[in-house]
């Protein structure tokens, strides 16, 4: 199946071809006609799934309708769960809408930085993308208002309840016009995302992406037996040993990662952390100039590191274990991405080996455990 079979206008096609997207993507060949016909859609699918894509196609040709709105009136409100993604999300909308003939004017809301430069520029706004909170700041200081909206996506709704929002996201769900066009989409069917489809979607297409889930087959995956005290040694000699030039480390703690980057630098290695304690113009720049090649490795959490999309990120390494065998996935699926190889480095303390082999079982692969008693660390 090709994009162009899909019902997208030649400007979106030509914006598709821009960007050398070959064909959709299993949650693209269904949503995107779901949408396109006016249809609520539940999508259960992994980050890295096209969803984004799967829905801004739509949203920006049904947004090529001639309507008059009033000033600050938005027409499609996104809401996502961080301000990393919310910068994403804007980006491809921008990206997509290059040759539309009616311009789409979209911004991305978030906190962590000034308001008065965002309530400034929503004059004009046809699609918002906003973080819960940012969103309701705005709306209390009357800089936004939403009794127009005609779409409302959601997009990985169960971080957004993972990390509480559901109090903000209920007050806001409050706000909007009954007759409007939904469209959730989530990592996971949770049963509060049950009990949030209930109220939100009307009948809706029903898209779960299953088959790609654990497809990591082209990902080498190793781990090192080691204790606590050798930890942050092994992780800098490896990185040398092995010359890694574009690391992703991933730890739980944002006080782990500042020092397991301090260390790092300490021993000639140029990394830096990317956590919700950094200035969101901080973040973005660190983001920028590891997708750059400009920083040799990026010491991030699991939530930080949404928007982290690198065609040919060449290692993954799990200082710390996930809590959960998916979010195990999740992480090392950020390597051997679009066809091509990866590698993730998992170390393993005494305590994780049951639960390492919890993840491994869910996995259904078995990891090569190396030991590195023998591994003469000193110096790094």
């Amino acid at each position: 199946m090709s994009f162009s079979t899909l019902g997208l206008s030649a400007p979106l096609l030509q914006a598709v071809i821009d960007q050398q997207y070959s064909k959709p993507s299993p949650v693209q060949e269904q949503a995107i006609p779901a949408l396109l016909r006016g249809k609520d859609v539940l999508g259960i699918a992994r980050t890295g799934s096209g969803k984004t894509a799967g829905y801004v196609l739509p949203v920006l040709q049904l947004c090529q309708r001639r309507v008059e709105k009033k000033d600050r009136h938005v027409r499609v409100l996104v809401m996502v769960s961080t301000r990393e993604l919310a910068v994403q999300v804007g980006e491809v909308f921008n990206i997509f809408s290059v040759h539309l003939p009616y311009k789409i004017k979209t911004m991305a809301v978030y906190g962590g930085v000034s308001i008065n430069p965002q309530m400034m520029s929503l004059h004009g706004t046809d699609v918002l993308v906003a973080t819960p909170g940012r969103l309701l700041d705005l709306i209390d200081s009357r800089a936004i208002h939403l009794s127009e909206i005609e779409i409302l996506v959601l997009d990985e709704a169960d971080k957004m309840l993972n990390l509480g929002f559901k109090e903000e996201m209920d007050k806001i769900f409050a706000l909007l016009p009954s007759k409007r066009q939904n469209a959730l989409f989530t990592a996971t069917a949770s049963d509060d995302i049950q009990d949030m489809q209930k109220h939100l979607l009307n009948r809706p297409v029903t898209i779960e992406i299953v088959e790609e889930e654990q497809d990591i087959d082209l990902i080498e995956q190793q781990a090192y037996n080691v204790t606590e005290a050798r930890k942050g040694p092994l992780l800098r000699y490896l990185i040398k040993k092995e010359d890694m030039q574009q690391v992703l480390v991933f730890t739980s703690a944002v006080r782990t990662a500042d020092n397991l980057t301090g260390k790092l630098i300490k021993n000639g290695i140029h990394a830096a952390s990317l956590h919700g304690h950094l200035s969101q113009t901080a973040r973005l720049e660190t983001l920028q100039r590891f997708k750059e090649g400009k920083l040799r490795v990026l010491v991030a959490s699991d939530l930080a590191s949404r928007g982290i999309d690198i065609q040919q990120l060449p290692v993954v390494i799990n200082y710390e274990l996930p809590r959960s065998p998916k979010d195990y996935v999740h992480r090392i699926g950020r390597t051997g991405r679009a066809g091509a190889s990866g590698k993730a480095i998992s170390l393993i303390c005494p305590e994780d080996q049951h639960h390492f082999g919890i993840i491994q079982k869910k996995m259904g692969k078995k990891v090569a455990i190396l030991e590195s008693d023998d591994i003469n660390l000193q110096g790094f």
